[in-house]
């Protein structure tokens, strides 16, 4: 075994195409731990040096998915539609249109993580609610989705158990940014999970994986074409990450955030910042037009508008709230949810145009303030992080906000005004606003 390994290693390291064969007795072998991780290791280190071609890419992924457990949530929802982003600083999306898509009629379960480094995750965003829990057996998932139309959950292990495996090899050993291995890590437990339909959210930008848009448009094709492959519905958005997504970063604060939105007013201080708005309604609507439910884009926006206008995305995120174990009192009332001890704005110093904000420094800052984790496993703060409401594009006059810190002690929040205050560029010369999407690919 170890002697046919080594040929799979040598074979991709002077740039051959894999078979079919020879991938799925690779990933067999990393669920079965009869691969070291040193092999696994230089494979993909070779993989990421030579790449892969679609039908390499193909089979990795159909072998990853079925590497475990393929769910089947046919006999509760007709047709089930999954999103998926591939992260970015202050990127509640999920948290809106899960909730708005279930009250179109759609329903929407959905399995995410935890967040490492700059990219927040869902699960450690929603945990800022007291009692709330993503521990969901399979059949109290399915039961959820019956009775309310929407579950949002923690992954289970029995989903692509290689891919568990070969993103911690990749995330140890600088291989995480190849894009065959993206493109697999994300449609093999998207396939795994039962959707039938899928929108993908690829970011682009200086707080996204992908640092151009060809990069971006490269990888979302390619996971589009393997979707329709495996006889998938698919939708790609190819969405700016050059500035974070709303105004606010950090857990708590980002679910106040999308309380407001929902509510379409602000709330508990928290404004409804107009591109996370148009962002979530339309990655939404693309969930509803996937999903049959209206025969155009224009009609599945104005459905996701008024559920949204009605109140009845609110009242769908309550109740996934209440299935959950959480506190519905801090949905009510989200000055409730967890405060820092320490909050203060910054104001701009000198009249300018912002030319620049660096996404990717600001999820560190983030991260840094106690938002996030550096390594796997490490606490977190949900109270912590800040809430800027400066767009690239945007005129500011000296004595304007530029954004207030929500820290844990004096030395984080002087920290975090020195790196936020770094990551914004102005200039005397205007300059255009960022574009909220690039393009969008598949049945758009």
């Amino acid at each position: 075994m170890a002697q046919r390994m080594v040929e799979l290693i040598e074979a991709k390291r002077d740039g051959a195409a894999l078979s079919a064969d020879q991938i799925h007795w690779f990933v067999q072998g990393v669920v079965e731990g009869r691969i070291p991780d040193y092999q696994s290791a230089a494979l993909l280190m070779a993989i990421y040096f030579q790449g892969m071609n679609r039908q390499e890419t193909v089979e990795l992924t159909m072998a990853m998915a079925h590497s475990g457990d393929i769910l089947d949530l046919h006999d509760v929802a007709p047709v089930v539609v999954d999103k998926h982003s591939s992260g970015g600083v202050g990127d509640k999306t999920t948290l809106v249109v899960q909730p708005l898509v279930a009250a179109c009629g759609v329903p929407v379960g959905k399995m995410s993580g935890r967040g490492l480094g700059p990219s927040g995750g869902t699960i450690d965003k929603m945990e800022s609610i007291r009692g709330w829990s993503p521990e969901l057996d399979l059949a109290r998932f399915k039961q959820q989705l019956r009775d309310i139309g929407l579950v949002l959950s923690g992954q289970t292990s029995d989903l692509a158990p290689a891919d568990g495996h070969l993103y911690a090899l990749r995330d140890v050993t600088g291989t995480v940014p190849s894009t065959p291995l993206i493109a697999a890590s994300i449609m093999s437990k998207k396939l795994a999970g039962g959707a039938d339909a899928v929108v993908l959210d690829v970011k682009v930008g200086s707080g996204a994986f992908m640092p151009t848009v060809e990069a971006a448009r490269d990888l979302a094709q390619i996971m589009v074409e393997i979707g329709e492959d495996a006889g998938r519905r698919m939708a790609a958005l190819i969405s700016n990450m050059d500035e974070p997504l709303g105004y606010a970063v950090g857990n708590a604060l980002e679910v106040k955030e999308a309380i407001a939105t929902l509510r379409g007013e602000t709330t508990a201080g928290m404004a409804v910042p107009p591109d996370f708005w148009e962002h979530a309604v339309t990655v939404a609507a693309h969930m509803v037009l996937l999903a049959g439910r209206v025969p155009s884009l224009d009609e599945a926006r104005s459905l996701v508008t008024a559920a949204r206008d009605r109140g009845d995305g609110l009242q769908k995120f309550r109740q996934m709230v209440a299935a959950q174990g959480g506190d519905v009192r801090q949905v009510d009332r989200p000055e409730l949810l967890p405060q820092a001890p320490l909050v203060e704005t910054i104001a701009v110093k000198r009249a300018g145009y912002v030319t620049r904000i660096d996404a990717g420094a600001l999820g560190w800052t983030a991260v840094r303030l106690g938002a996030g984790r550096a390594e796997k496993g490490a606490a977190i703060d949900h109270a912590v992080g800040f809430v800027m409401p400066v767009k690239v594009g945007d005129r500011l006059q000296a004595g304007d906000t530029l954004a207030t810190i929500h820290a844990a002690s004096d030395g984080a929040l002087r920290d975090a005004e020195e790196a936020i205050r770094a990551a914004v560029t102005l200039r005397d010369e205007p300059v255009e606003p960022l574009p909220l999407f690039y393009d969008m690919l598949g049945e758009t």
